[in-house]
């Protein structure tokens, strides 16, 4: 090379006068070297091009399937050097000069690291397209070398690590796309250097931090995706100087804080989703500015206050979710001007007031959400203009008058939801022809209609509920004509009849709910070719036979109630092949025989009660294998025998009632069993154990192996004694005669006084009769069925009420007697909405009641007067009627034995000054005795007595609940409810409506008070069922009132 530059220097030296042709070969000759020389340059970089594409490729796995073109070599190769120019291989690009610029390899099947690629052997490169494939490990900081670079795409691969803070230095990058990958950390600062970017998608990370106010300054950006991301901080309001901006996602992060109004600013805005998020505060009017705006997505934070009326300019809105916030106010009627609006959901609010007409403007309208709000008034007829509607939810709000008839009418409307409202009226006549339907749910109203014709076929439809209505009519057999249908539910809807066995043919069906009506019958056995069945609920009806057989073929079963009927015959033991069932209950019925062992083999089992039948034999001791069982319920049977002590083994147990059979012997030592109450055993043979109630079973033991010994001990003793006694009998006599008379009369008042109370004794009692002067009639405050009430202030400062009860004849003496017994337990209640008993005193002269003083009046007394009953606002009588229903949860159910009020009136309710409902006359109720379930005699008021204490003397705990439903309703209506008691204690009675029951002296309550009124009244409604098997307990009445 020195020589022909010397040669080119001794040429230049030569006068340009002096060039002749003879110079000329050695011109060609230098041009030619030149050429030659870069020739060799391009093909030495081409070649190292090549040869860190083909060192990089033997790193990837399956290397020779997905790179077939490449030159590749042998995993154990040394020599790399490649005998074509990279090119002419599989997604290599290169320039006229030979120089890679290009590198396009998207979902090629790549698996391997990054760094094993030599990123500086491309200085020339402006594409790398590597998405789609199987990378992995670090992004590696070479690649910030590729100055040239201005597309990189390594979206859907396994990379992890951050993002290198050198990516600043690609100043000519205009794409870059990392999404779907695990990157976490933030987004470094330096990416506001790459001022040509137009698309930013890191998409679908585990990044984090907050998003750098640097990035707003990049802007020619267009598209910016950063969601499904771990994001928190803020919005910068600088974001709204990316003015050329198209698309923005930010949704599923952790952003908080408000919404910036300068994103009002981005005028090109076409989609804007910022849902599931932290987002509090108000949604800017300024939205209203974006008029390109196209989908709109706010969903699922936490923002406030009304919906901006400005977003109905939003002509171009195909989207628009602002669902599942806490937003408030009515819906904006301007909203009706999104005339190309496909999908508008605005559910899980607060919103209220009227759906507005001018959603009928919305033709293009698919899909409208306003579930779970407070929106009143009646849908509006103008939905049925809607002839694109396929998905209606308006759930959950307080909406009343009818369906609109025609919403149907376009044949496209696939899933309807207006469940939980006030609507009534019934079925639109455009529902029976409507085939295109999928998914109904019509449940928790008052529609009317008969439920037989209303309905047709539906050859798409996979769920219907229609329960807690008031319709009428029978079953129709079109269900089973319904090929795909997955979900019947029919609850509580007053139909009649029977089950049609067309129903069998329904062959999809899942799950059947036909409970809580008037349905008769046998079931049919055709409901076990339904294979697919998961839930099966036909209790609280009036269906008689026993269970088919065929109900052993459904063995996908987890739920089978058949509860509160009146199927008999034995438990089919094909019940034992239902092995997935979780839940069983088959009480209250009256199935005979014995449990069958087979039920042993249900391992799934998590609740069985079989309680409140005629069961006999013993427990099978199969039951022990039942290892998921939590709640065992056999009570109230004749089951005999002991309890199986492999029961210890069920230590998933946590629930047992064992009461009212036959059984006896030790209970097992398992937790269930050892933490149960007393009343979990009450009312059976001879229970031992170590439970607070049982005797121990080392009592029985002992009594039995002294027997013998007693009978020696007693003729040892008896045969000395008797001569004594004899000796004894003469000095009595003789004593007798001589007798002081007023001894005598002191005694035989002391023999006929009986007192019990830990805190009430004789001195009490005489001070009592003392302060009333013998009860003298200046000191009675009241008079009742069973005596008067007296006002007594003792000397130590206290004051009692005392209730002088009716003399007893000496035949009412056994009764007397009885009557101390079945009180004595009322004398250790301690609860607040109990008045408490301190003690009672009865004898031949005075018998009385002595009660804690409570300064009130008596609820009758006040709903009777017009002035006082105003007073007594919703709230409070509501809060009354909980308050009745704890005390008679406590006595009932936490009280042993069980204590039954017998006179559950108004009269009986006394109210303090908080309107504190307290439950008096205590001292008449009656306890059920361990071995008994009834008294000799009823008592009570009479028109607040059970109906069945008219033609029998057996009563439980379900009069009380009889008294407390219409005790509900005289406090709901204002007085007793007449007519509207004897129509709902039909057994075919409807619901009436809320209006005709509510007292009118008052104002209308608010829409949250008549939803929990309208849970009352339904359970007073189901306390006055004539059949007391059919009442619910107060424990479940309890549960409802406070849930």
């Amino acid at each position: 090379m020195c020589v022909y530059i010397g040669v080119l220097k001794m040429q230049r030296e030569k006068p340009m006068a002096t060039f002749t042709l003879e110079s000329l070969p050695f011109l060609v000759s230098l041009v030619l070297f030149f050429l030659l020389h870069i020739l060799l340059h391009v093909a030495s970089d081409s070649a190292e091009e090549a040869n860190s594409l083909i060192k990089w490729a033997a790193t990837l796995q399956n290397q020779q399937r997905n790179l077939s073109s490449w030159p590749l070599l042998p995993a154990n190769a040394t020599n790399s050097k490649p005998k074509t120019s990279p090119c002419t291989w599989l997604g290599i690009y290169c320039n006229r000069g030979g120089r890679v610029v290009g590198l396009n390899l998207t979902n090629a099947g790549l698996n391997g690291k990054l760094h094993d690629l030599s990123f500086s052997s491309f200085p020339s490169v402006e594409f790398i397209d590597f998405s789609v494939n199987g990378l992995f490990g670090t992004i590696p900081l070479e690649i910030t070398q590729l100055s040239k670079l201005k597309y990189l795409d390594l979206s859907h691969n396994q990379l992890s690590g951050v993002l290198p803070p050198g990516i600043g230095l690609l100043t000519k990058l205009e794409i870059l796309h990392i999404a779907e990958n695990q990157l976490n950390g933030s987004i470094p600062e330096e990416i506001g250097q790459l001022s040509s970017l137009t698309e930013l998608f890191l998409y679908t990370n585990y990044l984090d931090g907050h998003i750098p106010i640097s990035l707003c300054n990049l802007t020619k950006m267009v598209a910016l995706h950063l969601y499904d991301n771990q994001f928190s901080g803020t919005i910068p309001s600088e974001m709204g100087n990316l003015a050329n901006l198209i698309e923005l996602f930010m949704d599923t992060n952790n952003i908080e804080g408000s919404i910036p109004f300068t994103l009002g600013n981005l005028t090109k805005l076409t989609s804007l989703f910022i849902y599931q998020n932290q987002l509090s505060g108000s949604i800017p009017p300024e939205i209203g500015n974006l008029k390109s705006l196209n989908w709109l997505s706010l969903f699922g934070n936490y923002l406030s206050g009304p919906i901006p009326r400005s977003l109905g300019g939003l002509t171009s809105l195909t989207l628009l979710h602002l669902y599942e916030n806490q937003l408030s106010g009515s819906i904006p009627k301007e909203l009706g001007n999104l005339t190309s609006i496909v999908d508008l959901e605005l559910g899980v609010n607060q919103l209220n007031g009227f759906v507005p007409f001018s959603f009928g403007n919305l033709g293009e309208l698919k899909i409208l959400n306003l579930r779970d709000n407070g929106l009143s008034g009646r849908i509006p007829e103008q939905i049925s203009n809607l002839t694109k509607l396929s998905f209606l939810q308006l759930q959950n709000n307080q909406l009343t008058g009818l369906l609109p008839q025609n919403i149907c009418q376009n044949k496209m409307l696939e899933n309807i939801s207006v469940s939980d409202n006030h609507l009534e009226g019934p079925i639109p006549k455009s529902f029976k022809d409507c085939k295109s339907l999928m998914r109904v749910r019509l449940d928790g109203n008052h529609l009317t209609g008969n439920i037989s014709e209303d309905f047709g076929v539906y050859p798409n439809l996979q769920f219907m509920d229609l329960s807690h209505n008031k319709f009428y009519g029978e079953i129709s057999t079109n269900w089973g004509r319904c090929p795909n249908l997955t979900a019947l539910w029919i609850a509580n809807s007053n139909i009649t009849g029977t089950i049609p066995r067309e129903i069998g043919n329904a062959a999809q069906l899942k799950s059947l709910d036909l409970s809580s009506n008037q349905l008769f019958g046998r079931i049919p056995k055709e409901l076990g070719k339904l294979t697919s069945m998961l839930k099966v609920n036909l209790s609280d009806n009036h269906l008689s036979g026993g269970i088919p057989s065929e109900f052993g073929l459904l063995t996908d079963l987890e739920y089978l109630d058949l509860s509160a009927n009146g199927l008999n015959q034995s438990i089919p033991e094909t019940i034992g092949n239902l092995a997935k069932l979780i839940y069983l209950n088959l009480s209250n019925n009256e199935f005979s025989q014995e449990i069958p062992i087979q039920l042993g083999k249900l391992f799934q089992l998590s609740e069985l009660d079989l309680s409140w039948n005629f069961l006999k034999g013993e427990i099978p001791s199969q039951l022990s294998g039942l290892e998921s069982l939590e709640t065992l319920n056999l009570s109230h049977n004749n089951l005999y025998g002991s309890i199986p002590d492999s029961f210890k083994e069920m230590h998933g147990l946590l629930s047992i009632d064992m009461s009212y059979n036959k059984l006896e012997g030790p209970i097992p030592s398992n937790k269930a069993f050892q933490n149960a109450s007393i009343e979990a055993f009450q009312g059976n043979k001879g229970l031992c154990g170590n439970v607070p109630g049982l005797q121990p079973c080392n009592f029985w033991s002992n009594k039995r192996t002294s027997k013998r010994s007693h009978k020696m001990l007693f003729l040892i003793i008896f045969l000395p004694l008797c001569g004594v006694f004899f000796g004894c009998l003469g000095v009595f006599f003789f004593l007798q005669k001589r007798k002081d008379p007023k001894a005598e009369q002191s005694d035989q008042e002391d023999d006929e006084s009986f007192l019990i109370s830990s805190s009430f004794g004789r001195i009490m009692h005489d001070e009592i009769i003392k302060a009333t002067d013998g009860f003298d009639a200046s000191y009675c405050i009241g008079k009742g069925g069973y005596g008067s009430v007296y006002k007594t202030s003792l000397p130590s400062g206290s004051v009692v009420a005392v209730k002088k009860l009716h003399s007893f004849h000496d035949s009412e003496r056994t009764g007397q007697e009885e009557y101390m017994n079945e009180i004595r337990a009322s004398t250790e209640i301690r609860h607040l909405n109990i008045v408490k008993l301190y003690g009672v005193f009865l004898s031949a002269i005075y018998s009385f009641l002595v009660y804690e003083y409570l300064n009130g009046v008596n609820l009758a007394t006040i709903l009777k007067n017009d002035k006082e009953a105003k007073e007594l606002d919703w709230s409070k009588r509501v809060n009354i009627i909980k308050g009745v229903a704890n005390a008679l949860f406590y006595m009932h159910h936490n009280c042993s034995p069980p204590i039954v009020h017998g006179d559950i009136t108004s009269k009986n309710i006394l109210l303090d000054s908080e309107y504190e409902a307290h439950v008096t006359d205590i001292g008449t109720a009656k306890l059920l005795n361990n071995d008994s379930s009834h008294w000799t005699a009823p008592s009570g008021t009479h028109n607040h007595l059970a109906p069945e204490l008219s033609y029998t003397t057996k009563v439980s705990e379900k009069c009380d609940v009889y008294s407390f439903g219409l005790v509900v309703l005289e406090v709901v209506k204002g007085k007793h409810p007449g007519e509207i008691f004897f129509s709902m204690s039909s057994p075919s009675s409807q619901m009436p409506l809320l209006e005709d029951i509510l007292d009118q002296r008052l104002p209308t309550p608010s829409p949250q008070v008549q939803e929990e009124l309208m849970t009352i009244v339904k359970v007073a409604t189901t306390c006055l069922h004539s059949n007391p098997q059919f009442r619910p307990t107060m424990h479940m009445i309890s549960e409802i009132l406070e849930a």
